[in-house]
């Protein structure tokens, strides 16, 4: 279906995080995978790698983010790109409200946590 309205979308929740497929092959999608990820002030995800690139966009709020040791902040508007395999820990760095991300990758996209590697199912 080409219309994935985010009312209908599954929710995935993980370390504080909130994950809304919007576009993934599991809704429809063949090649990409799209999804709104919620923070609330603490979250703090895991420290991990993907398999494959990302990209978020903060829509909303301040995001705080490790990648291969490099420290950095995403206002509203801006993109981090984590290349694939890098280590990476995200975080809400703002002052108290949500921050909202849009995430993008290919599909199949599989994450390592603590030596485990597994599909992420907001992703597939």
């Amino acid at each position: 279906m080409p219309l994935s309205t985010l009312s209908d979308a599954p929710t995935f929740a993980a370390d504080g995080f909130v994950f809304q497929p919007l576009a993934a092959p599991s809704r429809g999608s063949t090649e990409i995978a799209v999804w709104q990820v919620t923070g609330q002030p603490g979250a703090r995800s895991s420290v991990h790698s993907m398999d494959r690139e990302e990209v978020f966009v903060v829509a909303e709020g301040v995001l705080g983010a490790t990648v291969d040791g490099a420290q950095l902040r995403a206002g509203t508007g801006d993109a981090l790109t984590v290349p694939a395999g890098a280590v990476l820990q995200l975080w809400n760095a703002g002052d108290g409200g949500p921050v909202r991300l849009i995430a993008c990758t290919s599909r199949g996209m599989r994450a390592t946590v603590d030596g485990a590697t597994f599909a992420p199912p907001w992703a597939q």
